[in-house]
């Protein structure tokens, strides 16, 4: 089987180092917030992942468009719950049934969000929960919570999302950490997140960008990358024959070797691209011309 990036230890599973993103399996705008996709072709795109060597999803129960759910989805796809993949999912933020956002859970309400990740995933235990934080101010309550679900064995390993160094240093006295889920990427880099990345890589927990192929345009995706010249990026994607999320992509993996990358996509090519994207090396020149240290 193939090691897309090469491969990390996350907790007590090893993976490879490029993975998938479930964001825009049910439908192509962020958070299934549009059309939905043909669940078929969703489910082509996971089964074909794996066989490039993907073996970790990244999904969440609030990704969900009117008729899809990418839980349900990636479910579909790997009904077998083979003991080499690992699937991710996030508590916190929620959405109504009809996709409307709500306040985020109180500890009290996150057993009800990894019963719900359970029952959509068809699982009994969650490979790897993480919680999301939303800004500043205390996580310990909240991640205790998923610690008691820990200790029950609805779940193997804890991550945080969207947290500082503080919050990440708050959530270790709480429980094991084995991942940090943080925005960062090669056109969005802020000092608070390079310090997140060298305090996880020190440590020796896994660093998982999200939004790192799409640049400036976020969650807009790579429907954004004609608005978000950075011609440092194009000229590297010349040289190597390569897109500009590619060169994304790459770059991100080369930051550190506990860096994963979540790249999303409901395409076909997309995928294959992102795979390929493992592949690219880069010239000291190029590290340079791109910000790299």
């Amino acid at each position: 089987m193939p090691e897309p990036g090469g491969v990390w230890q996350l907790g007590p599973r090893r993976v490879n180092r490029v993975g998938f993103g479930a964001m825009r399996l049910a439908s192509a705008s962020a958070f299934g917030l549009g059309p939905s996709r043909d669940r078929a072709a969703s489910i082509a795109v996971l089964r074909r992942a794996r066989d490039l060597g993907v073996n970790h999803f990244d999904t969440a129960a609030f990704y969900f468009s009117p008729l899809r759910s990418a839980n349900e989805l990636i479910d579909a796809a790997f009904p077998d719950h083979d003991d080499d993949l690992v699937v991710a999912t996030k508590v916190g933020p929620a959405r109504t049934p009809s996709g409307e956002w709500a306040d985020q859970a109180r500890p009290d309400q996150l057993r009800g969000q990894v019963e719900e990740n359970l029952r959509q995933l068809g699982r009994d235990r969650l490979d790897l929960v993480y919680l999301r934080a939303f800004g500043p101010g205390s996580i310990a309550e909240r991640f205790g919570a998923l610690a008691e679900l820990q200790s029950e064995g609805l779940i193997a390993s804890l991550g945080i999302s969207n947290v500082s160094s503080e919050q990440l240093a708050e959530a270790r006295g709480v429980a094991s950490v084995v991942s940090v889920q943080n925005r960062f990427g090669l056109d969005h880099r802020t000092p608070q997140t390079l310090d997140l990345l060298a305090e996880t890589t020190r440590l020796g927990i896994a660093f998982v960008p999200y939004f790192a192929m799409a640049g400036a345009s976020g969650e807009r995706g790579r429907s954004g990358e004609a608005n978000d010249a950075n011609d440092a990026v194009a000229a590297v994607a010349v040289a190597h024959g390569a897109s500009v999320a590619q060169i994304r992509l790459a770059w991100t993996l080369h930051q550190a070797p506990n860096v994963l990358a979540i790249p999303g996509t409901g395409d076909m090519s997309h995928l294959e691209q992102n795979v390929e994207a493992a592949e690219i090396s880069f010239t000291h020149d190029e590290l340079s011309l791109l910000g790299n240290s």
